[in-house]
């Protein structure tokens, strides 16, 4: 396996190469594009000679922000996992990006090794949560707000679709779930499709997100 294809989309040049530079120790990361807002990032994609597997977003940005860029990635690159790099800690931020197809959301003080470990989990789990992000989910979980209208406020799970939304917010990979359920991998992430859609979850980290607001494990 080659190394982590990654880009970076951020007005702020300064900071662009500053975050680059601080992670060229980690041989197992490599940039492949960089953008000063989100419509030259959306722009360049395409013609890219090498896709990133994953993106550091800034959310402020000129022409098109990270949260207008996330929402297109999220619906037209469902392979590439969008890690937002932001200075914004309003928790309505961390909340909004996780829900539209985020994977991941990161603080700019963040030093670069947990910049590593976000992509690096990102790839291998599908979500990086830190504490940051885990005292949001559970300040939420308490609260129960904004359910999703369209379901019942009681949601119903079997006890094998709540056992694989448990592993997963435990993070397991599917393959590790399903030796404990004594299934396949295959069937682990049937029932995982299975929730995404009935929630409306974009991925993985939007699931998480979900079960953790309200409250579907213990």
């Amino acid at each position: 396996m080659g190394p982590i294809k990654v880009a970076i989309a951020d007005d702020h040049k300064i900071f662009r190469k500053g975050v680059i530079l601080s992670l060229r120790p980690y041989t197992n990361i490599k940039f492949v594009l960089e953008a000063e807002n989100g419509q030259e990032l959306l722009d360049n994609l395409p013609a890219a000679p090498e896709q990133p597997d994953v993106i550091l977003m800034d959310l402020r940005m000129p022409l098109k922000d990270g949260i207008e860029t996330t929402k297109v990635i999220a619906r037209q690159y469902p392979n590439i996992h969008v890690i937002a790099l932001t200075m914004y800690e309003d928790e309505r931020f961390v909340s909004h990006m996780m829900e539209i197809g985020a994977n991941g959301y990161l603080l700019k003080s963040a030093d670069p090794s947990e910049i590593k470990k976000a992509i690096m989990e990102v790839m291998s789990k599908g979500y990086y949560l830190n504490n940051f992000v885990n005292r949001i989910l559970l300040k939420k979980s308490h609260a129960r707000v904004k359910v999703v209208p369209s379901l019942n406020s009681e949601i119903t799970l079997s006890d094998r679709e709540r056992d694989v939304i448990k592993y997963i917010c435990m993070e397991f990979t599917a393959h590790e779930i399903a030796q404990k359920l004594e299934v396949s991998p295959r069937t682990v992430e049937a029932i995982k499709d299975r929730l995404m859609e009935r929630f409306g979850a974009k991925n993985t980290a939007g699931l998480v997100f979900f079960a953790v607001k309200n409250n579907l494990i213990d």
